[in-house]
């Protein structure tokens, strides 16, 4: 096995980015940190690449940042550099909200506090039955920077964001399934094959039809009802240009299997 910090696969149309730690619980560093900045925009211009897998190696999917690693760095980072917490924020969690291609969260066991915040980056969450997810912050005086109390509540009701948030304790990934965080609860053997079979299955749909989706849905709660509106019918007047939706109809009325090509 590699020692990156971060591996990256690709499998036909889906990628698979996997948490390369298992030692420390899959912990957020700097040399994690470094790789998905290359790897991102690389996953991102690959036209061959429909969806993203983001998944961990070993108990945990991500317990969170580097708690040693950070405290060190702080007496290291100079007056205008960006430290870690601005490198996590602007080249990892903001870009994966903001992805152009689905992404797909592939919980393989403990998911705390940054590893929350991760996972809230992404589109869809499958998570293993044994999975343990929550925020974790409180139980060490540290404050949530990436998500936990800001965009947490907007995952799930405000009582239960509020809980994890104060006693930092953990519920099941049934009960984040319950609580709509999680859309699929698998066994602990079958996540991966699960989370792969979901990126194919979704691979298999127009990429432009499904970017322009997700820049709708990802604005949508920051704009009231009629803007929304008006931003899909911007898109859907786009989308009645492209070439996919063409073939989509062609497809349909022929009675065949669409080949979608992404424009």
């Amino acid at each position: 096995m590699s020692e990156q910090a971060l591996l990256y696969e690709k499998d036909g149309a889906v990628a698979r980015l996997v948490l390369n730690r298992p030692e420390d619980m899959n912990s957020l560093n700097l040399a994690m940190v470094s790789l998905f900045e290359n790897y991102l925009p690389e996953i991102a211009a690959d036209d061959g690449i429909r969806v993203l897998i983001v998944t961990g190696n070993g108990r945990a999917f991500c317990a969170g940042a580097d708690l040693k690693e950070i405290r060190q760095g702080l007496d290291e980072v100079q007056y205008g550099e960006p430290d870690f917490l601005d490198r996590l924020l602007s080249q990892v969690f903001l870009p994966l909200h903001n992805f152009p291609k689905p992404v797909i969260a592939a919980l393989n066991g403990i998911t705390l506090a940054g590893g929350l915040e991760l996972a809230m980056c992404a589109d869809l969450v499958v998570a293993s039955e044994d999975a343990k997810i929550g925020d974790a912050h409180a139980n060490f005086g540290v404050y949530p920077g990436g998500g936990g109390a800001s965009v947490l509540p907007r995952l799930v009701p405000l009582n239960v964001a509020k809980y994890l948030l104060l006693t930092g304790k953990t519920l099941s990934a049934e009960a984040m399934c319950q609580y709509g965080f999680v859309n699929e609860v698998v066994p602990a053997d079958e996540l991966q094959s699960a989370a792969q079979a979901l990126a194919q299955h979704i691979a298999g749909n127009s990429p432009i039809a499904m970017s322009r989706m997700l820049s709708v849905a990802n604005a949508a709660l920051d704009k009231s009802r009629d803007d929304a509106l008006l931003h899909e019918q911007f898109e859907f007047r786009r989308h009645l240009r492209s070439w996919d939706m063409q073939e989509g109809l062609s497809a349909f009325a022929e009675k065949r299997k669409p080949e979608f090509k992404g424009r």
